[in-house]
C-alpha cells in the first residue's frame, strides 16, 4: 500500500493537487464522524502504515483532513492540543499529514465504506489485532423470552460447520468422522457485534404467505416487504458449544415501533436470520485501573458479557441508564469471571457496583450526558475512586456531548475515555 509523507499544513494544497476530490456535499459530516468515532482505527493506520513509532504515536491524536478518490490524507497533532500550546518536545509532531492509499480507487462517496474496511483489516492484520469481517453467517431461532421488562432474548444455534477463518478463541465442533472444524462464532469475546439481515426475513415470510395462499404477490406487494431499516447491529450477549452446535444469546431492547424490535419479537423457533457482517469491540484498555462502564439498555448486553469475562484484578463502576426502572434487573444474575454477584449498594474490592439512572423517557441527547456527568460526580464525592479508564455505548448525540464532560472531570486522554455510538435517535 502506497504512503506519502505530505508537507506540513502550509503546502499540503500543493502537494495534494496529485489527488482527485470527491467534491461531495457529504464528505464534511464523514470526516467529522470518523474522526469522532473513531481515532484508535486511525492511530492504527499511522502505526500500520507510516514510520511514526509507537513512542511518537502516544504522544499524538489524528484526525482525517480530506476524503480523495485514491485515499485519506491524516493529520496529526500533539496530544492535549486543544487544551493547551504545542510544547517544544511536541513540536516535532505538530501538523503533519500522511497520505493513506485504498486498495482501489473510489468514484464516490458510496464505495468510501468498502475501502475503509479494507484499510482497516489491513491494519489490523498487520498489526496482529481483530477485525471485522464481511461474512454471512446463518443461525436458527430456538426460542425468545423477556430477560427484563423491555429486553427480549434471542436463543440462536448454529447446526452446521462454518468453514471461515476462525478467531483464536471461536469454538470448535466436530463432523461425523471425528475431525474438528471451527466456526467463526466466539465464544470469549465481549461486544463481539453481529449486522443483522432484517429483509431476509421478511422476504422469508412473504414468500411463505404467497405460498400459503396460493397466489403470486403482485409487484406492489413485493415492494411493501421490505422493513424501514433492512439491517440492524445486535451485541453477541454470549456463545457456547453445546453438543454438536454452537448455541448463542442475542438481547434485544424493545422500545415501541422500531423495525428491530419488532423483527426480534416477531421470530419464532425454527426460522433462521442471517448475518453479513462481524465486528469486534474495542474494550483492550480496560484491563487495568479502576474503571466506569456506561450503559443503556442497548449496551448492557456488551457490558454484562465483559464483566463475565473481566480481565482486570480491580471491578469496575457501572453506569447502568434505563427508561424503565423494570430493566435494572438485567444485571441481577450477572456475575464476574471469579464467580463473583453484582453489588447494587457497596464498592467493595469483590464486587462490581451498578449505579442506576432511571429517566422515564428515551435515553438520548445532550441532558441526559450532563445528567450522567452529575451522577457520577455525586458518587465520586462520596464513594472517592481514581478512575482510571471509560467505556460506554448510548445514543450518538448523548456520546458526542458526554467525552468531554469525562474527559474534563476524570483529567484522562481520548484514547482513555471510550464512548461509543450504538444508536441514533431520529
Amino acid at each position: 500500500m502506497t504512503n506519502l509523507l505530505l508537507a506540513s499544513t502550509e503546502n499540503t494544497d500543493n502537494q495534494n493537487s496529485q489527488y482527485t476530490s470527491l467534491n461531495d456535499p457529504e464528505i464534511a459530516g464523514v470526516v467529522a464522524h470518523i474522526n469522532e468515532e473513531h481515532l484508535d482505527e486511525l492511530l492504527g493506520f499511522l502505526s500500520a502504515f507510516t514510520s511514526l513509532s509507537t513512542a511518537e504515536l502516544d504522544l499524538v491524536d489524528a484526525q482525517i483532513i480530506d476524503i480523495y478518490a485514491e485515499g485519506i490524507a491524516i493529520q496529526t497533532c500533539p496530544k492535549g492540543s486543544e487544551n493547551k500550546p504545542t510544547d517544544a518536545q511536541n513540536d516535532s509532531l505538530h501538523d503533519q499529514t500522511f497520505f493513506i492509499a485504498f486498495a482501489a480507487p473510489i468514484s464516490q462517496l458510496d464505495d468510501l465504506q468498502v475501502q475503509y474496511i479494507l484499510l482497516k483489516q489491513r491494519a489490523d492484520k498487520k498489526l496482529g489485532k481483530k477485525t471485522i469481517k464481511l461474512t454471512k453467517q446463518v443461525f436458527e431461532v430456538q426460542n425468545s423470552y423477556r430477560v427484563s421488562k423491555n429486553m427480549l432474548r434471542l436463543e440462536l444455534s448454529m447446526p452446521s460447520l462454518n468453514n471461515d477463518t476462525p478467531l483464536n478463541n471461536t469454538a470448535q465442533l466436530s463432523n461425523t468422522k471425528g475431525a474438528t472444524s471451527s466456526t467463526s462464532v466466539p465464544t470469549n469475546e465481549a461486544g463481539y457485534a453481529y449486522l443483522f439481515d432484517l429483509e431476509h426475513n421478511a422476504m422469508t415470510n412473504a414468500l411463505m404467505t404467497d405460498s400459503t395462499d396460493g397466489n403470486k404477490a403482485d409487484e406492489s406487494a413485493k415492494e411493501n416487504v421490505h422493513p424501514a431499516r433492512p439491517h440492524c447491529y445486535y451485541t453477541l450477549r454470549k456463545a457456547w458449544q453445546a453438543d454438536d452446535e454452537i448455541r448463542a444469546w442475542v438481547d434485544v431492547f424493545l422500545h415501541g415501533d422500531t423495525p428491530g424490535g419488532n423483527w426480534a419479537a416477531a421470530l419464532q423457533a425454527g426460522e433462521t436470520v442471517v448475518t453479513k457482517r462481524e465486528f469486534p469491540e474495542k474494550v483492550e484498555h480496560l484491563r487495568d485501573g479502576q474503571a466506569v462502564l456506561i450503559v443503556d439498555e442497548t449496551s448492557m448486553p456488551t457490558a454484562a458479557r465483559l464483566l463475565e469475562l473481566w480481565n482486570n484484578p480491580t471491578p469496575p463502576l457501572v453506569i447502568c441508564v434505563t427508561q424503565d426502572a423494570g430493566d435494572q434487573s438485567y444485571f441481577d444474575t450477572v456475575k464476574m469471571r471469579s464467580g463473583l454477584d453484582c453489588d447494587t449498594k457497596n464498592n467493595g474490592n469483590n464486587h462490581f457496583t451498578i449505579l442506576p439512572i432511571v429517566t422515564n423517557q428515551v435515553n438520548s441527547g445532550a441532558e441526559l450526558a450532563t445528567l450522567i456527568d452529575s451522577k457520577l460526580g455525586d458518587y465520586l464525592t462520596d464513594n472517592p475512586l481514581q478512575i482510571y479508564k471509560v467505556w460506554g455505548a448510548l445514543e450518538a448525540n448523548t456520546a458526542k456531548a458526554l467525552r468531554p464532560l469525562l474527559k474534563n472531570r476524570l483529567e484522562l486522554s481520548r484514547t482513555d475515555v471510550v464512548v461509543k455510538v450504538y444508536w441514533r435517535h431520529d
